[in-house]
């Protein structure tokens, strides 16, 4: 397997992305409404070149809408334990329509409140996180969410995995901009990426993931086969993969990384994952020249030779994206729509 292995590639607009995810995921026997919810989420992740959680992950969904690990056409309940304090049980369903249920409410609750917090249990993988904290922040709200995963990395120390790439993200409203977006797996890199990698047929860098025998590999056969996933930083890694599982699965009361089934294969009922998202108020705690302070402080970073201020990658993306479109594998290509012209 070279380097750089060449596969066919097939071009897409975001509009045929759109019409493709959809029609795919209710050809699998997903509701309309749920439908549309994840498709939003895929189209997002395309635009931003993000590409492990786009169309590379759609063949995954179907497949587990297919046999029955997820329910495609689940409605999540909403409650509200404490005024800042919203639930939503997925109802072993798609985390998106079960997101998008909780997060007006953790608005009206923070913007009452001042602080909020969404606890979102029996659920699956949500795809970007940073999408789901953006919409937090650009409702005027700082936001954090904490997403947990099936158990790919090891403690510092140990060899057996316990906790999932669990990823964080961050969001912060912006009075001239879009929201600053900061979107990290505890992992060096998110699973998902070695995924596209397979697809490629492309190695993936020494470094980012171990085979089943703990032996750094270039092979994303090998690391998705048994493999485990390299903590970001080490320790660091292992301690915020920590952090993030007490939010996500814990406190959400959601499965423990090690509890739940795959993400990549059919095997298992659902993974019953957590996501966690809180929310908060900046205005009376931050004082009115809050806005002025930001852009202080950000200015500091850009105006430094070779520095740029996270997420700004994803702005660059979404236009490179409007102008040259989505390129996807041709034998996914393929495979999706097969998926589109076909019934569950």
């Amino acid at each position: 397997m070279s380097a750089h292995a060449s596969v066919p590639l097939a071009a897409l607009s975001l509009k045929e992305v759109e019409d493709l995810t959809f029609r795919a995921l209710v050809g699998s026997g997903v509701s309309t409404v749920n439908a549309l919810s994840v498709t939003q989420s895929v189209v997002a992740a395309e635009a931003e070149g993000v590409h492990s959680h786009g169309l590379a992950r759609l063949p995954t969904y179907c497949a587990h809408a297919r046999v029955g690990k997820i329910d495609g056409r689940a409605i999540p309940t909403l409650s509200r334990p404490r005024p800042g304090l919203v639930r939503v049980d997925a109802m072993d369903g798609f985390a998106h329509p079960a997101i998008d249920l909780g997060l007006p409410a953790l608005v009206e609750a923070a913007k009452t409140q001042g602080i909020a917090a969404l606890a979102v249990t029996n659920s699956y993988n949500c795809g970007v996180v940073g999408y789901h904290v953006e919409r937090i922040a650009k409702a005027g709200l700082m936001a954090l969410g904490f997403v947990n995963a099936p158990a790919s990395i090891a403690p510092m120390g140990g060899t057996k995995p316990v906790f999932g790439t669990n990823p964080i993200a961050f969001a912060v409203p912006r009075a001239d901009a879009d929201p600053l977006v900061l979107d990290q797996s505890s992992s060096v890199i998110a699973k998902s990426e070695i995924v596209v990698h397979d697809q490629r047929r492309e190695k993936i860098p020494l470094g980012w993931a171990l085979d089943r025998n703990g032996q750094p590999t270039e092979d994303p056969k090998a690391a998705l086969d048994g493999g485990t996933m390299v903590p970001s930083g080490g320790h660091k890694g292992a301690g915020l993969a920590l952090i993030v599982e007490m939010f996500a699965a814990w406190l959400t009361g959601a499965n423990l990384s090690i509890d739940a089934s795959s993400f990549a294969d059919n095997a298992g009922g659902s993974p019953r994952t957590g996501q966690f998202f809180m929310a908060v108020d900046p205005g009376p705690l931050a004082g009115p020249r809050a806005g002025d302070r930001l852009a202080h402080l950000f200015a500091a970073i850009v105006n430094q030779e070779g520095a740029r201020l996270p997420g700004m990658r994803r702005a660059e993306a979404r236009l490179r994206t409007e102008q040259e479109g989505v390129h996807i594998p041709h034998a996914l290509k393929q495979r999706l729509d097969a998926l589109a012209t076909s019934s569950a």
